[in-house]
């Protein structure tokens, strides 16, 4: 970026403002793309703690507080800093969600019971429609709730997941 920025510097020192806008846009791009890939990124860790809640039956508060975080995370970086408009808007989540679903089971093979499954072995256990309907929730509250309130509506939801009620009242599994 820093060549992308000298570039910027002396086109428009030298009038060539076609040219320095061609930059700009390159540079958005490029901030754009980091975002995304920070965005799946937490999206990814989400997947995988969900994919051990609904293979285990359980829900830790290790577990708990990694897709807590990976939600905040994603509220946060997704929001433009206009504060109106988002980099992925509510009703695109599936496709990136089934982007990082197999990333994410390959990933979680080496986590659930052990390590006790093949990466294809938990990809025929999970139930990705689950999984994404899951994910797509939790994503939703992204828009409805305040980055302050969020955090409740996260915990509220998780009582409806595997174990959910049982980490809500605090018993051990």
């Amino acid at each position: 970026m820093t060549q992308e920025l000298i570039d910027l510097r002396n086109s428009i020192l030298e009038g060539r403002y076609e040219d320095a806008l061609s930059i700009v846009d390159e540079l958005e791009g490029m901030s754009k793309q980091a975002i995304l890939r920070n965005i799946e990124s937490f999206l990814a860790r989400m997947l995988i703690h969900l994919i051990k809640n609904q293979v285990e039956q359980r829900l830790t508060n290790s577990w708990a507080a990694s897709i807590r975080d990976s939600v905040r995370g994603i509220q946060k970086m997704n929001l433009k800093d206009n504060k109106t408009s988002y980099y992925i808007n509510s009703d695109e989540w599936e496709e990136v969600i089934e982007d990082e679903m197999e990333a994410a089971i390959r990933t979680a093979s080496v986590e659930v019971a052990n390590g006790a499954y093949t990466p294809s072995q938990l990809s025929e256990m999970v139930d990705k429609n689950q999984i994404v309907q899951v994910a797509k929730h939790l994503l939703n509250l992204t828009y409805l709730h305040s980055r302050k309130d969020l955090p409740v509506a996260i915990d509220d939801y998780f009582s409806q997941l595997p174990g959910g009620e049982d980490w809500r009242l605090g018993k051990r599994q």
